[in-house]
C-alpha cells in the first residue's frame, strides 16, 4: 500500500498536489530547492511564487480559461481560493497580489502536519518503495534532474518566454493617462497611457532597433506565441502592437470620447496599488534600454522600474510519448509528471494538472484504480489533448478547440459547450470522483 508522496517542486502545480493530499491524510514530503539554488526567474523561496504575470486569465465562462476556472472550483481547488483572497481588480481576470498569494500558500504549506518540506537540489527521482513520486519542477527545472529526464526518455523539448516589467505607481503622470476598462468591462481596474500616431511611430522605431540580451541558441522560431516579446512582435510589422497589446479598441477616453491610436495598458500588481505591470510588454531588452524605451510612452517620461522584465528557456517532454493518461511514466507508473515540464501551459493548467494527479493518488491511496476526467470538461480534454498530440508536442493552454462537438462552429456554440462541461464535471464528482470531495481536516 501506498504510504506517502514525494513532490519535487514547489511552484502552482506542486503546492496544489501537496496540500491536496496533505488534507486527505496522506504525508507528503515537499522537494523545492530554493533558496539553495536560484532558477534565474525566482526572486524569493516562497511557494508558488508567480515568475511571469500576476494574471490567472479570464473568468469569463465563454473563455476556456474561464470554463477551467469554474471546473476547478467544482473539484475544490485550493489554490484558486487563496487567488481569490489575493486578487486585485483586472476587469474580467483573476488577477491577484503575487506576494500576498504566494505567502498564503507557504504558510498553509509550512503548516500543514502532514507537508514536510526539505529543501534541497534533486537530481533523480527517489527510489523508495511503497511511495509515488510526483515531478512538479516547471520550466525551470534544475539542469542535473533535466539531466537525467534526457537520459532516460531522450532530448528535451524547450520554448522561449518572457516577463513584462514592473513600474512604480508614484512614478506615473497620472495628468496624461485615464483610468479604464476595456468596453467598459470593470470598475476602472487599469491605466491607460494613450498614443497618437506619432507617439506611436517614435515609439515602434524605437522598440525595433532596441539593443536585447543575447540568449545561448536563441531562436524566434521557439517563441511561444502567447507571450511574444513585445520587441518582436514589432518587429512582425508596424502595426502588428496596434493589433496586438496596444489595441485601442474598446478603450474610449472618459474625458474626450475619442479612441487614440494606440493604448499602453497597466494593471495593478498589488492591494496597495503601488506597483503596475505593463500588459503584454514581456521583453528581453536589456535594463538600459527598457527603461529608455518606457520612458518614450506618454505618462510614463520618468518612470522608474520595480522589476525588469527579463527572458527565460522553459524546457519540457514530450509528455504524448512518455506519459498515460493519468499522467504518470508509462514505464514508471509510481512517477507522475505534471504541470509545465509535462507540456500544460499557463498558470492554471499546472495548477489543473496537479489537481487531476492528486485525484488519482488519492484514489490509489484508498486502493481504487485511477480515473480519467471526462473529455467534455475542459480540464479532461486539455490531458487528452497532450497526451494523444500527434507529432513534436508544443505546449498546449485550455481553449475550446480541444473540446469534441459534432456542430459547425464551436465559437458559435461556446454557451452549449461550456454548460456541457460544468455539466459533465459535477455528474463526475457526484460519480467516480465521489471519494475526491471526503478529506481530513489538517
Amino acid at each position: 500500500m501506498m504510504k506517502s508522496v514525494h513532490v519535487i517542486g514547489g511552484g502552482l502545480a506542486g503546492s496544489e498536489l501537496a496540500l491536496q493530499l496533505a488534507n486527505r491524510g496522506i504525508k507528503v514530503y515537499l522537494h523545492e530547492m530554493r533558496p539553495l539554488e536560484s532558477t534565474g526567474v525566482h526572486k524569493t523561496d516562497k511557494f508558488a511564487e508567480l515568475v511571469c504575470s500576476n494574471s490567472l486569465k479570464s473568468e469569463d465562462l465563454m473563455n476556456a480559461e474561464g470554463s477551467l476556472k469554474a471546473e476547478l472550483r467544482i473539484l475544490n481547488s485550493i489554490l484558486l481560493g487563496v487567488a481569490e483572497k489575493c486578487r486585485v481588480p483586472a476587469g474580467k481576470a483573476l488577477a491577484v497580489d503575487r506576494e500576498c498569494f504566494s505567502q498564503r500558500v507557504s504558510q498553509m504549506i509550512d503548516s500543514h502536519p502532514n507537508i514536510e518540506v526539505i529543501r534541497e537540489v534533486v537530481t533523480k527521482p527517489p527510489e523508495e518503495k511503497e511511495s509515488i513520486c510526483v515531478l512538479a519542477t516547471g520550466p525551470a527545472t534544475h539542469e542535473k534532474l533535466m539531466e537525467y529526464l534526457e537520459g532516460k526518455y531522450g532530448k528535451l523539448l524547450h520554448f522561449f518566454d518572457a516577463v513584462s516589467p514592473i513600474v512604480y505607481a508614484e512614478t506615473i503622470d497620472f495628468s496624461k493617462v485615464f483610468v479604464g476598462d476595456r468596453y467598459g468591462k470593470g470598475s476602472g481596474d487599469y491605466i491607460n497611457c494613450p498614443m497618437d500616431e506619432e507617439d506611436y511611430r517614435t515609439f515602434w522605431e524605437s522598440l525595433v532597433n532596441a539593443k536585447v540580451v543575447p540568449m545561448e541558441d536563441f531562436d524566434r522560431k521557439y517563441l511561444f506565441q502567447r507571450c511574444q516579446p513585445i520587441e518582436e512582435i514589432a518587429r512582425s510589422g508596424y502595426d502588428a502592437l496596434r493589433f496586438g497589446p496596444l489595441r485601442p479598441v474598446g478603450l474610449k477616453d472618459p474625458e474626450t470620447g475619442r479612441t487614440h491610436y494606440a493604448v499602453v495598458q497597466l494593471r495593478r500588481e498589488n492591494l496597495e496599488g503601488s506597483l503596475y505591470s505593463l500588459v503584454g510588454f514581456q521583453t528581453r531588452l536589456t535594463w538600459k534600454e527598457q527603461k529608455r524605451v518606457l520612458r518614450l510612452i506618454p505618462g510614463l517620461e520618468k518612470v522608474e522600474i520595480a522589476r525588469y522584465g527579463v527572458m527565460h528557456r522553459n524546457s519540457y517532454i514530450e509528455a504524448n510519448k512518455i506519459l498515460d493518461i493519468y499522467l504518470r511514466c508509462r514505464d514508471e507508473p509510481s512517477t507522475f509528471i505534471v504541470g509545465q515540464l509535462a507540456g500544460f501551459e499557463g498558470y492554471v493548467s499546472a495548477i489543473a494538472t496537479g489537481l487531476y494527479a492528486a485525484i488519482n493518488i488519492h484514489r490509489m491511496y484508498l486502493g481504487l484504480s485511477p480515473v480519467t476526467l471526462p473529455s467534455t470538461t475542459i480540464l479532461g480534454a486539455l490531458v487528452k489533448a497532450v497526451i494523444e498530440y500527434r507529432g513534436e508536442l508544443k505546449p498546449l493552454y485550455p481553449n475550446f478547440g480541444i473540446l469534441p462537438f459534432e456542430g459547425k462552429s464551436r465559437l458559435k456554440n461556446r454557451g452549449v459547450i461550456v454548460k456541457r462541461a460544468l455539466s459533465s464535471m459535477e455528474k463526475f464528482v457526484k460519480g467516480e470522483g465521489a471519494p475526491w470531495l471526503v478529506f481530513k481536516s489538517a
